[in-house]
């Protein structure tokens, strides 16, 4: 529960907003005077702050000026008389969040509280992301809390202490790249050289050339020796990316290499003992490839003494606001920008949109945001057109007739779409809201009225059925 400090010397007038925002929800501290606010200041924490400018002996800016000196994350809402727009000019450039004029609408006091606490929280929640993404969530330049990559993280751990062939599965945009240099950097091998290559970049006969070499003369423009892959890699790793679009020719070379730890250059006679960790990685079920004649099966069983896969962006939704917080990072430094926050209804599309280009998508997204966007906030007006409107609604099947009641209808057609939208943002109310296009406030009502069941876990909520 949030608490505001109301201070004014009215007291008819903090009677009212008292009552006011006790309603709403708030947890609500009145002070009649500037002495009586810094003793509540000074004892209690509190999340925003309402003022008079105008008060005997303490003004509400020397109020203002103590809390952005002292709790600089606390938003101040000064209120002024009619004719003192000066002293509210003066108090904006002093750190206040924004100001209203008596006499006001509480309604419009209302919503500026409501911006200020939406902000507070938003700068806090980046705060704690940036302290995690330096201190808990990285793992050899990966990034995410979520349990299936803390289990991933614990077994590259385990493989990068051995020489064994890794072939890593998931699809496109997944990370399998950066989990094959994990590997590396964490193994006996980290200071002799990672090397990657496409199959799939290249045709069959210049595949061979890199992997293997040539000799001088052994083709048309080969006008000297050169070595391939396998030979820079020596000592080293050597990843292959999109290992299923290589061709059988060269998968039988391939699986030489592998079996002999030995390779031929292309025209050449010569074998050359090779020391290379070879990791593979693939988007594609190479069982089925195998089914289909396209890929050897010894050559499989060769690369998958350890496989693991990739976890889409979709199944692991508690890693994208770290994600968005370091491409925001990344970008925001490399064009020379301003730090960007994102709007909480921003987060609830990101955590519901599909992401079929997984972690490069949305890397995508977010330079792409960097790079056009002039605001400080990204609103969904920001976003490309395919991410919005993800939620979609069923069609209505109603069969009318005398059994038929319209209130209990809408009241199902509500909880379903409440469960569904608590679901989507991991149970988490504040998230669930924007999906639904509700406060916060209303959704906690809903929850209540239609018989669900919320509760606090680790900081953050949940709800079932009752």
């Amino acid at each position: 529960m949030d608490t505001l400090l109301i201070i004014d010397d009215e007291k008819s007038l903090l009677e009212v907003l008292n009552v006011v925002f006790k309603k709403e929800g708030y947890e609500v501290k009145t002070a009649t005077s500037g002495a009586e606010a810094f003793e509540i200041l000074n004892n209690n924490s509190v999340d925003l702050v309402i003022t008079d400018i105008r008060m005997p002996h303490i003004s509400g800016m020397e109020i203002l000026r103590y809390v952005k000196s002292n709790m600089p994350e606390v938003p101040v809402i000064v209120i002024t008389a009619y004719g003192s727009i000066q002293q509210a000019v003066e108090a904006l450039k002093a750190g206040a969040l924004d100001y209203i004029v008596k006499p006001f609408d509480v309604e419009e006091l209302k919503i500026l509280v409501a911006r200020g606490l939406e902000r507070k929280h938003l700068e806090l929640e980046n705060i704690l992301l940036k302290k995690d993404l330096k201190e808990k969530y990285r793992f050899e330049n990966m990034i995410g809390k979520s349990r299936v990559m803390q289990e991933i993280y614990v077994l590259i751990e385990k493989v990068a202490s051995t020489d064994s062939t890794v072939l890593i599965t998931g699809e496109s945009g997944t990370g399998k790249e950066m989990a094959a240099r994990a590997i590396h950097n964490l193994s006996r091998r980290k200071d002799m050289p990672f090397v990657t290559i496409n199959c799939a970049a290249l045709p069959e006969n210049l595949l061979e050339g890199e992997l293997f070499g040539h000799t001088k003369g052994s083709f048309t423009g080969a006008i000297s020796d050169k070595k391939g892959m396998f030979e820079v890699a020596h000592k080293g790793t050597l990843f292959l990316d999109e290992i299923g679009e290589m061709s059988p020719w060269t998968q039988v070379k391939l699986l030489r290499a592998l079996q002999e730890k030995k390779i031929r250059r292309v025209g050449g006679t010569e074998e050359i003992p090779v020391d290379v960790r070879v990791i593979a990685a693939t988007n594609q079920d190479l069982k089925k490839r195998i089914e289909e004649g396209k890929f050897r099966e010894d050559l499989f069983y060769r690369l998958n003494v350890i496989s693991f896969e990739m976890p889409p962006l979709r199944k692991r939704i508690e890693d994208i606001p770290l994600l968005v917080q370091h491409f925001l990072q990344k970008y925001c430094q490399q064009m020379g920008k301003k730090m960007k926050r994102l709007a909480p209804e921003v987060v609830g599309i990101f955590e519901t949109y599909p992401w079929p280009g997984n972690i490069r998508e949305l890397e995508n997204v977010i330079e792409r945001i960097v790079a056009i966007e002039d605001r400080e906030t990204i609103t969904p007006a920001c976003l490309p057109p395919e991410m919005l409107g993800m939620i979609r609604k069923d069609e209505l099947k109603i069969e009318l007739g005398p059994n038929f009641n319209l209130n209990d209808y809408l009241d199902n057609v509500a909880k379903k779409y409440i469960l569904k939208a608590l679901e989507m943002s991991g149970g988490r109310l504040k998230r669930a809201a924007p999906l639904l296009g509700v406060s916060y406030r209303t959704l906690r009502y809903l929850v209540d009225k239609y018989g669900l069941k919320a509760k606090e876990e680790s900081g953050e909520v949940s709800a079932e059925r009752q």
